[in-house]
């Protein structure tokens, strides 16, 4: 859908609209996730959250209290049924749906798994909104890495082929288009007067930040390998890819559902949020400057062990996002990080996570509101 070509001027978020607002937040004790909700509550959104018990120990679900701001519920984007009872008790007013499989190298392991959870659970989520009809907005938040990756160095756009050669990459392009085919189907824009759903699919970028203990991640390789005091052992370090702070990409589906909201199926498509061009950085000079800031002797060294296939190159074009939502990236890749290391040595220092994380997400929406 075409929204002409007229620019928007950078948009910040509107605190009085998430105020008292139902939101259902999938994967709420995951990183991204656990910020969400968070930045949601502090908003004043009603939050219920619907997820697996936290993925890793530690967890940002655990260290910054996120079950303390949410309806909190553990449950199964695989149960379809479990999660129709839920979407049919929350009655969400918005979606985001964020539970996901979201380790490349997990996904060659588990493939089964992985498919099982990114893509039918993606249905699942679809279908639940569908049999309890409440949600005016629903956001899926997908990955850069579902479009065909051919090893360029230009920005994938919204309208590229979806792709994947690696079971995690391909169950994200598989997503992507059980999204579309379900708003083609049953919440066609077209026919917005008859069902008043909305329904679009977010794209971001290597997302980090405090309260990441992925495995086989770098900032969480690093916190590990400092804890350890250990060399930080790198797979690529030639590898290239769009670096942003968990803030960035959750500002931008913050502000995809309230245009959402506000304008019905204007916005109901597939949109990226990702760093600015020059924060497409090889891992190599991102781990250098992770060292420089943490200090203490930390350095790294190449993991010359076989290692399966990862995409080399990627990269994310967001110039629709920014033209039509008014949404742009607000940190540079030199300041996420140094926010990324004041958290997680916070954390080590034994202070209050929750207060941390609150207030990073206090400083970013005063960045976002000159």
């Amino acid at each position: 859908m075409g929204h002409g070509s007229r620019a928007v001027e950078d948009v910040a978020l509107n605190p009085a609209f998430w105020r008292g607002k139902r939101v259902l937040l999938t994967g709420h004790t995951g990183f991204k996730g656990g910020w969400l909700a968070l930045w949601l509550d502090s908003l004043g959104a009603k939050v219920a959250g619907y997820s697996l018990d936290p993925p890793t120990r530690p967890s940002i679900f655990e260290a910054a209290s996120v079950g303390a701001a949410v309806d909190h519920r553990i449950g199964d984007v695989r149960d379809l049924p479990a999660l129709l009872n839920a979407m049919k008790e929350i009655r969400p007013d918005i979606v985001f749906h964020l539970a996901a499989q979201s380790l490349v190298r997990q996904s060659y392991a588990e493939p089964i798994e992985t498919y099982a959870t990114n893509t039918l659970g993606t249905a699942h989520v679809l279908e639940a909104v569908r049999q309890a009809p409440s949600a005016r907005v629903i956001v899926v938040v997908t990955s850069d890495k579902c479009y065909e990756n051919r090893e360029r160095r230009e920005g994938y756009r919204e309208t590229d082929p979806m792709g994947g050669r690696d079971p995690y990459s391909s169950s994200k392009g598989c997503a992507e288009l059980v999204t579309a085919a379900y708003r083609a189907s049953f919440f066609d824009p077209s026919r917005y007067a008859e069902h008043g759903v909305s329904l679009a699919s977010a794209r971001a970028g290597n997302v980090i930040g405090g309260g990441d203990w992925s495995k086989d991640r770098l900032i969480p390789d690093v916190y590990r390998a400092a804890a350890a005091r250990k060399p930080v052992r790198i797979r690529s370090p030639k590898a290239v890819r769009p670096w942003q702070h968990v803030l960035e990409p959750s500002s931008g589906y913050l502000l995809l559902a309230e245009h959402l909201w506000e304008t019905g199926p204007r916005f109901a498509e597939g949109w990226n949020f990702g760093p600015p061009e020059a924060d497409v950085t090889a891992v190599g000079d991102v781990m250098d400057r992770v060292v420089a800031l943490w200090g203490g002797g930390l350095h790294w060294e190449v993991d010359g062990g076989t290692h399966p296939h990862e995409a080399l190159l990627l990269a994310l074009d967001c110039s629709k996002a920014r033209r039509e939502l008014g949404w742009r990236p607000r940190m540079v890749l030199q300041q996420a990080l140094e926010w990324t290391v004041e958290w997680y040595k916070a954390f080590a220092g034994g202070e209050d996570m929750r207060k941390l994380t609150l207030e990073q997400i206090a400083r970013y929406g005063q960045a976002g509101a000159k």
